[in-house]
C-alpha cells in the first residue's frame, strides 16, 4: 500500500516533455508510480484541474543564517520550494573564529541587508570550522532540503585575519591554507564554493568583503579545489558591464575543473547590451559542452520604495530624518501634515552616494505597485510620465503615491533588467541552454528588493499573464526551476517525477496561482523587519513524500535534510 496517491492531476514532471494526465504515488519518501492509476494508498489528494510538478529548486537564497533558526526558511516554502541553497556571492558564517563572529554578521547585514540584530540574536554559534557548521545545520529541524556552499570572505579572514580583510594579496602560504580550508569544507559535503568581485556589495557603508579584489590566480587556485575533489559549484557574482573581463578566466576554470561554473547574469542600464555578448559567449560554451553557466533572474531586480524600506527618495531629508526615529503611526501622522510634506519638499538631500541619488531621481523607471503586482509595467505608467501628464513635480507624486494603502504602499525600480522597459530579452535568455533560474535572494535584502516570490512569478507570469510578448511553454518553465537548477548542483534524485526518485512535489491550483504585493511585517528575531509576499494557488507541497504545506497552511511536519555534496546519489529504484 502507499502512503499516498494523488489521483487525477496534470502531470508536468520537470523533463520538459509534454503534459499528461495520470495518478502519482508516493511511499517511503520516494515516487512509487507515475501516471495510470494508482492503487490503494493510506491517504488520498483528489487533484482534479491541478498541477502536479517536482518541488522547486532554488541555487540562490542566502538563508545561512536564518537556517539556523527557522525550519521552514520562510517565506521560501511558502512558494513551493523544497530544496534551497545558500552561501552564495562569498558572504556565510563559516568558517569562523569566536572573535570574527560580529564582524561576519556586519558583512552580511552591508552586502545582503540582513540587520545585524536579527542575526545576533537568532543565530546560535555552535561551530567554528566550515565542516562543524554543516554538522549545526544537520541538527537543527527542517520543513525542507539545503545545501550550504563554502564562501570567500570567511575563507580569506579565517586565514589571513585582518590582512584579508585590508585585501592584501594572499601569500602562497595563504592560499595552501585557504585551500586545505576549501578542500575540507568540499569533503564534508559543502556543495560549491562562492566568492563575489562587485563594487555594489559593501559592508560599514564603504568597506568591500574580503575577496572582493582577489587575484585571479588566487581564485583559481580555490576554485581549483572543486576539480580535485570531483563536485560543486564555483558560484561568484562581478561587476555586471564588466563581466565579459572575467569571462577568459571563468571559461578556463570550467574547462579544468569539468564542473559548473555559475556567474550572475542581470542588465544594466549603464551597459545595458553586455549580455548579448555574454549570450554569445554562452553559446560558444553550449556548442564545446563547457559547464560555463548564467544564473539568471525571471524579472527586473526590483528595488521597492515605501516609507517602511531601507531605501525611499526622502530618505536623505533632513526633516525624514528626525521623522524616522519615531513609531511608525506617528511618523504617518506628521508625513500627512502639509507643512511638514512642504518643508521635505523645500529641502536640500543630505548626502547620497552616486547610485543613490541615480535610484531616486529616475522617475521614468519608478511605478506603483499594485496589490496584483505588475513586472513589466508600461513606460506610461511611470512617475515620470504621471508627471508629464498632471504637470505636477515627480517627488510630490511619489511621496503621495507611498502615503496610500494607509503610508503602507509600495513602488517599484526595476534596477536591473529593465533598460528596454520590457522583458523581451529575458524572454531570450530564458531558453538558452547554458542559463538557469537563479538570484530570487530569499533570504536576504530584507528592507529593500522581495524576489522570492520567483518560482511562483514563472508559473503564472511566464505560462498566463504576461500581456506584452511571448509566453513560454508550462513545461519549458518548470523544467527551469526543477531538473535545470538539480542538475546544476549535481542533485542527482530530485527535480523530476519519475519513479524511485524524491518525492518532492508541488500540487497546484493553475487558475489561481498569483503573487500578492510584497508587505513589510516585524516577525524576525529581535523583531526584525522584512519584505515578505504570499502566494495563492498551491494546494500542497511535499518533501521527502511528507506534506509541509498544505493550503497555505504548514502542517507541522520536518522531513528536511541537510545535503552533503557529492553524496547525493541515484534515485532509488529508478528505471534506466
Amino acid at each position: 500500500m502507499h502512503d499516498i496517491v494523488i489521483r487525477g492531476a496534470l502531470i508536468v514532471d520537470g523533463s520538459g516533455k509534454p503534459s499528461y494526465t495520470g495518478d502519482v504515488a508516493v511511499g517511503d519518501g520516494i515516487i512509487q508510480q507515475m501516471g495510470g492509476k494508482a492503487g490503494a494508498a493510506r491517504r488520498e489528494i483528489h487533484a482534479d484541474g491541478c498541477l502536479v510538478t517536482p518541488g522547486w529548486i532554488d541555487i540562490h537564497t542566502h538563508y545561512d543564517g536564518q537556517a539556523t533558526w527557522d525550519p521552514y526558511l520562510s517565506p521560501s516554502t511558502w512558494h513551493g520550494v523544497t530544496t534551497a541553497i545558500m552561501g552564495n556571492c562569498g558572504v556565510g558564517f563559516a568558517p569562523v573564529k569566536p572573535d570574527r563572529r560580529e564582524w561576519l554578521i556586519k558583512v552580511m547585514e552591508g552586502v545582503e541587508d540582513i540587520p545585524g540584530t536579527v542575526l545576533s540574536e537568532g543565530i546560535q554559534w555552535d561551530w567554528e570550522s566550515f565542516p562543524e557548521y554543516l554538522d549545526a545545520l544537520d541538527r537543527r529541524p527542517k520543513a525542507l532540503d539545503i545545501g550550504a556552499q563554502i564562501p570567500h570572505s570567511a575563507v580569506r579572514a579565517y586565514v589571513m585575519g585582518d590582512r584579508g580583510v585590508h585585501h592584501d594579496e594572499a601569500s602562497p602560504e595563504d592560499l595552501l591554507q585557504m585551500r586545505e580550508l576549501v578542500r575540507e569544507a568540499m569533503l564534508a559535503g559543502a556543495v560549491g564554493f562562492s566568492t563575489s568581485r562587485t563594487f555594489l556589495h559593501k559592508y560599514d557603508e564603504r568597506k568591500y568583503p574580503p575577496g572582493t579584489f582577489a587575484t585571479d590566480e588566487e581564485l583559481s587556485a580555490l576554485g581549483g579545489v572543486l576539480g580535485e575533489v570531483g563536485h560543486g559549484v564555483f558560484q561568484m557574482t562581478a561587476n555586471h558591464p564588466a563581466m565579459e573581463a572575467e569571462l577568459p578566466w571563468l571559461e578556463h576554470l570550467a574547462r579544468s575543473n569539468k564542473l559548473p561554473v555559475l556567474f550572475n547574469l542581470q542588465q544594466t542600464d549603464g551597459a545595458p547590451d553586455v549580455w548579448k555578448e555574454i549570450a554569445r559567449a554562452l553559446d560558444r560554451a553550449h556548442a564545446d559542452n563547457l559547464p560555463l553557466m548564467a544564473g539568471i533572474s525571471g524579472r527586473p531586480l526590483g528595488i521597492l520604495f515605501s516609507w517602511q524600506s531601507t531605501l525611499h527618495p526622502f530618505i536623505a531629508h533632513p526633516t525624514y530624518i528626525e521623522l524616522q526615529k519615531l513609531p511608525f503611526d506617528e511618523q504617518l501622522r506628521q508625513l500627512r501634515d502639509p507643512a511638514v510634506r512642504a518643508r521635505i519638499m523645500q529641502e536640500e538631500r543630505g548626502l547620497l552616494d552616486r547610485r543613490a541619488r541615480t535610484l531616486f531621481s529616475s522617475f521614468h523607471k519608478i511605478y506603483r505597485l499594485g496589490e496584483q503586482p505588475d513586472y513589466e509595467p508600461e513606460p506610461h505608467e511611470s512617475v515620470a510620465a504621471m508627471a508629464q501628464r498632471t504637470g505636477r513635480p515627480p517627488l510630490e507624486i511619489i511621496y503621495d503615491l507611498m502615503l496610500e494603502n494607509d503610508g503602507k504602499a509600495i513602488l517599484y525600480y526595476p534596477s536591473f533588467n529593465y533598460s528596454y522597459e520590457s522583458l523581451d530579452h529575458l524572454h531570450q535568455l530564458m531558453q538558452h541552454p547554458n542559463t538557469v533560474n537563479s538570484l530570487s535572494d530569499g533570504g536576504a535584502h530584507c528592507g529593500y528588493i522581495c524576489d522570492v516570490s520567483m518560482p511562483t512569478f514563472m508559473l503564472s507570469f511566464w505560462t498566463r499573464d504576461r500581456k506584452r510578448g511571448p509566453l513560454l511553454s508550462l513545461e519549458h518553465v518548470v523544467k527551469r526551476q526543477t531538473l535545470d537548477t538539480a542538475k546544476v548542483y549535481g542533485l542527482h534524485d530530485r527535480g523530476l517525477l519519475r519513479e524511485g526518485y524524491k518525492a518532492d512535489i508541488n500540487i497546484v491550483d493553475p487558475a489561481a496561482v498569483t503573487v500578492h504585493c510584497p508587505e513589510m511585517v516585524f516577525d524576525l528575531p529581535a523583531g526584525g523587519r522584512r519584505l515578505i509576499q504570499r502566494a495563492d494557488g498551491y494546494v500542497a507541497t511535499l518533501v521527502n513524500g511528507m506534506p509541509i504545506f498544505e493550503h497555505g497552511e504548514a502542517t507541522g511536519a520536518l522531513p528536511g535534510k541537510l545535503l552533503r555534496g557529492g553524496r547525493t546519489g541515484q534515485p532509488r529504484g529508478a528505471r534506466a
